[in-house]
Formats: structure tokens, sequence, C-alpha cells
């Protein structure tokens, strides 16, 4: 994985955290927590899945959806 792909990760997991404590009303623990064991964050992370160009935004729908369902659409 190259350094400006990892960036791009770690800015998105910046944003996404701030996501889910704003939606859940989740300390940043709690929210980290989930983020990382989500298979959301999981493809987040596998660059020939390409997630990571995606926006915040986008990634949060399948992030909550995934929360919320325990699936991953």
């Amino acid at each position: 994985m190259t350094q400006d792909i990892q960036f791009q990760i770690e800015c998105l997991t910046v944003e996404l955290t701030g996501m889910l404590m704003s939606e859940y009303g989740w300390d940043i623990r709690h929210a980290l927590d989930e983020l990382y064991r989500s298979q959301t964050f999981a493809k987040l992370n596998d660059p020939l899945c390409g997630l990571y160009y995606q926006g915040a935004v986008y990634i949060f729908q399948y992030l909550k959806n995934e929360i919320e369902t325990g699936k991953i659409s």
C-alpha cells in the first residue's frame, strides 16, 4: 500500500469516527472500536477494493447499514 493510499485511509478514519460519534452519541473509544471491527473498514483498507477513493459520507452509509443490520451492502 502506498503512502498516499494510507494517508487517504487515515483521513477517512478521522471523518468516519467523528460521524459515528455524532450519529450515535458514542465516545471516541467506542466509535473507533466499532469502526475498526467493521467489514466496511476491512474493505476500506483493501487497496484492490478502491473504497478509499470514495467520500466519507458515501462510506458512512455502508458503515451505518452494517452497524444497524449486521450486514454490509
